[in-house]
């Protein structure tokens, strides 16, 4: 299920959300839309971040540049956590 695609166009139908937010996602290099046969698809797996941005995006009127901002910080946050476990990891076979 999580390599299967889903129509751009339908997506954003079905979701209220403008095409051109898409376009927008990927220009910023936060999603990656695939085309095949002149249709433009999204993978299952992109959908969690796609509908997180859009709430930062028509909910919280957060611009673009605002939610790379967020997603990297996120990302490095994510990154610390990891440290942190593997840290914790280590601490332990000293005990």
């Amino acid at each position: 299920m999580q390599n299967e695609l889903i129509i751009v166009s339908e997506y954003c139908r079905k979701c209220h959300i403008e095409p051109s937010f898409i376009d927008l996602l990927q220009e910023g290099g936060l999603i990656e839309v695939m085309t095949e046969g002149g249709e433009r698809y999204l993978t299952f797996t992109q959908l969690p971040d796609v509908e997180r941005y859009s709430r930062m995006y028509y909910d919280l009127s957060i611009n673009i540049e605002g939610i790379d901002a967020i997603h990297h910080l996120l990302q490095r946050m994510e990154e610390m956590q990891n440290e942190l476990h593997t840290l914790r990891s280590q601490l332990r076979l000293f005990r």
